[in-house]
C-alpha cells in the first residue's frame, strides 16, 4: 500500500491550482487527508476560500489524475473545512512557484499583523502599498510596489 501511496502523492503533486498553475494543490497545502481502501482512493481538499469557484475543476482535475494511477479504480474528492485553510500550509517551494508566477507569497505577520504588503516579486523590495484590498480573486490583493513601479497581486494573509 505504502507504494501506491506514493504514487498517489507524486499524481497529487501534478495537480495544479487553476488559477495558478505554477504551483500544485500539495504546494498549496491543500491536501488535508488521502485515505487508500483497496483500488478506492478519497481524498480530503482544504478550500482556500469557501465559494471559491475553481472547486469543481479542482475536484476534476484531482479525480482525473488519480484515476490514472495503477491499481485504482475509484476517487471521491471531498471538500472540508476544518481544520481551516491558512497560508501558513504553503510550502516553501509553493512560495517559489507563487513568486515565479509573479504573485508575492503571504508575508509572515510576525510582530506586524496589520502590515500584510508583502516584499515585491519581481524586484524583492519591502515597503510597497495596498492598492486594492480585492484582487481578482478572494485569496489575493493587488499591491505596487514604489521601487520598481510595479503593480502585482499578492496572496492574503489568513
Amino acid at each position: 500500500m505504502s507504494g501506491t501511496r506514493d504514487a498517489l502523492w507524486r499524481a497529487l503533486q501534478e495537480v495544479k491550482d487553476p488559477e495558478i498553475p505554477t504551483v500544485s494543490l500539495v504546494d498549496l497545502g491543500m491536501i488535508h487527508r488521502l485515505q487508500v481502501a483497496g483500488d478506492r482512493v478519497t481524498v480530503e481538499i482544504l478550500p482556500t476560500f469557501v465559494g471559491c469557484p475553481a472547486l469543481e475543476i479542482i475536484r476534476r482535475d484531482v479525480r482525473e489524475r488519480l484515476l490514472r494511477v495503477d491499481g485504482v479504480a475509484d476517487v471521491s474528492v471531498k471538500f472540508v473545512y476544518h481544520p481551516p485553510w491558512t497560508t501558513e500550509r504553503i510550502t516553501e517551494e509553493g512560495r517559489k512557484q507563487l513568486a515565479s508566477f509573479g504573485i508575492a507569497p503571504p508575508r509572515d505577520p510576525g510582530n506586524h499583523p496589520l502590515d500584510i504588503v508583502p516584499p515585491c516579486p519581481y524586484c524583492g523590495a519591502e515597503g510597497g502599498e495596498i492598492h486594492n484590498l480585492f484582487g481578482p480573486t478572494a485569496c489575493r490583493s493587488i499591491f505596487y510596489c514604489r521601487r520598481c513601479r510595479q503593480p502585482f497581486e499578492g496572496m492574503k494573509p489568513v
